[in-house]
């Protein structure tokens, strides 16, 4: 690109995007010879080179304008905007930090992963980069009933395409003889006794602070039903274990809370056992055995956290470090793994995978890049407020990673074919990025029939730019559209407030469907757009989309504008 034409493009780039309007000419060359007299006497050269360069800047959207005039002169883009104090960015400092931490990340393998997931993973991966240490991967499966065998692969695909720094991955239902022992230690200690009353006859108890006659067991008689419940002696219901706590505590959960019970009606995919250890033991212990120094979680654990403060200090150990978040709603997409699930069984959702579902699988899919989730969910951070999880900010944040590697091609939506009259074949070179030329130009031959959107033809104009082609005129006769040539000026165009509109030729062009959360969308786009799958590509005025297949019908996935 020859310095003259550099200068006259960013004039007109800053014109544009300064003004959010298409530049006039007038205004560009007298801020060109405003801040550069020494070009006064190139008034000539000024005036040939200026109207191709218009055109240009007047094909481009304005996110292609503004993200053209960053690259070329990043300190006149940064000139047009205000300066705005910059906000403290990043996570707070921890408390109690020595010499590193020990964090985990502890999904239940009830299904794939969400984006309600990643918050907890990321936040706690990036405390990992920050101090080192370890970061454990707790398979919490411990309950039989909330385990899909599928989602243990699941699981730990989705940890690996979010890139977290796991040093360790333990299996809950690997560790059950640890919570036996545990909960032995907490009767020989007379912190918990084994409870056969009927669940709403404790439950009356409970509410009115009064104990069960059970609580009055010595640990002795307590350790011995313990183990007649691990050899099976009690059916399912007639016997638990709990803790004593404070039995006038303001919560009546805290009231002497489960800690073990008898499950014989649902086998496990992986332990033999009729003892299974409740949330709140397995977890407490777990955070002990395995050294946590810090836990993070969302604020609806605060209550599970006074719990296992209760085991924590019947036991004598350390408690960590905990820091609860706020809520985040997540709107516009499906979250409940059961409502998944059976959405998947009744065909209405594709698999987990779908792009209606808020699972990560279904980002990526779309072309989400793990970098652009992490990079939204820690700025949200670990604040207590809840929050609405913003899907432009996330939309954008990806856009900062994906955008400069990603080719602009043309799609057609809904194709009529509209044969041009007035017209001899001739090549339209369009370029791979906006203002760059060393990524070179497609190609796209004009042969006199091209397909256009329908709903542009829909809206009742008459007049178009093709764009990086020419200007036609639409003509309806006994109820047949007809093409005719209107010439090459773009500021004909631009006079006319003509639509300017994506083209190919007919015949040439390759049939691709494009999903979109709302439903899909045929049409047709360039050959090259589709030639290798798992690329991200712009697809000019609709928005990036990820080609996901390449067959005789390409399919594409929209990701966002």
């Amino acid at each position: 690109m020859s310095d003259l034409r550099s200068v006259l493009l960013v004039a007109a780039l800053t014109n544009a995007v300064k003004h959010k309007s298409v530049p006039a000419a007038g205004a560009v060359m007298g801020a060109v010879l405003g801040s550069h007299p020494d070009l006064r006497t190139r008034a000539g050269d000024i005036k040939e080179l200026l109207g191709p360069v218009l055109d240009e800047v007047s094909s481009m959207s304005a996110d292609d304008r503004e993200q053209t005039l960053q690259k070329l002169a990043p300190d006149q883009y940064a000139g047009i905007f205000e300066k705005k104090e910059k906000k403290k960015t990043g996570l707070p400092d921890l408390p109690g930090v020595k010499d590193g931490v020990v964090m985990r990340f502890a999904p239940n393998p009830s299904g794939p992963l969400h984006l309600g997931h990643a918050r907890a993973a990321f936040l706690n991966d990036e405390y990992i980069r920050r101090y080192g240490g370890r970061y454990i991967l707790r398979i919490e499966d411990t309950d039989p009933k909330r385990v899909d065998p599928e989602a243990y692969d699941m699981v730990r695909e989705d940890i690996a395409w979010m890139g977290l720094s796991i040093s360790e991955t333990i299996f809950q239902s690997d560790r059950f003889s640890l919570y036996y022992d545990i909960g032995k230690e907490l009767i020989r200690r007379g912190g918990a006794y084994v409870c056969r009353c009927d669940n709403e006859a404790f439950r009356d108890l409970k509410m009115h602070k009064t104990a069960c006659p059970c609580r009055s067991q010595s640990p002795e008689e307590a350790m011995d039903l313990f183990e007649q419940m691990l050899e099976g002696a009690f059916a399912e219901g007639e016997a638990g274990v709990r803790l004593k706590t404070d039995l006038t505590h303001p919560d009546p959960a805290m009231r002497d809370f489960p800690l073990f019970r008898v499950l014989t009606s649902t086998p496990h995919e992986r332990v033999d056992a009729v003892v299974y250890p409740l949330m709140n033991l397995s977890v407490a212990a777990d955070d002990h055995l395995l050294g946590m120094t810090h836990v993070i979680r969302g604020k609806d654990h605060i209550a599970n956290t006074r719990r296992q403060e209760f085991i924590f200090r019947y036991m004598d150990w350390d408690i960590p470090v905990y820091r609860h978040y706020g809520r985040m709603g997540i709107e516009g997409v499906v979250l409940s793994t059961s409502q998944m699930r059976a959405g998947i069984l009744s065909n209405e959702y594709s698999g987990w995978d779908d792009i209606r579902l808020g699972t990560l699988r279904a980002m990526a899919r779309r072309g989400i890049q793990p970098e652009a989730v992490r990079n939204a969910v820690v700025e949200i951070g670990t604040g207590e407020t809840d929050i609405q999880f913003s899907w432009e900010n996330l939309f954008a944040k990806n856009k900062e990673i994906i955008d400069k590697d990603a080719d602009r091609f043309f799609f057609v939506p809904d194709p009529v074919p509209v044969t041009i009259k007035g017209c001899r074949p001739v090549t339209a070179k369009a370029m791979r990025y906006p203002g760059d030329e060393a990524r070179g130009y497609r190609e796209i031959p004009f042969t006199g029939s091209v397909l256009l959107p329908a709903d542009e033809l829909a809206s009742g104009a008459d007049y178009f730019r093709l764009k990086d082609l020419f200007n036609i005129r639409i003509v309806r006769e006994d109820g047949n559209l007809l093409g005719e040539y209107a010439g090459d000026d773009l500021q004909e165009a631009r006079s006319r407030k003509a639509p300017i509109i994506q083209w190919l030729p007919e015949g040439w062009s390759h049939p691709c469907t494009l999903k979109r959360p709302e439903g899909d969308v045929s049409g047709v786009c360039e050959p090259e757009a589709v030639a290798s799958p798992d690329t991200i590509v712009q697809f000019e005025r609709v928005g990036f989309a990820r080609i996901d297949g390449t067959g005789e019908t390409a399919v594409a996935y929209f990701t966002h504008r």
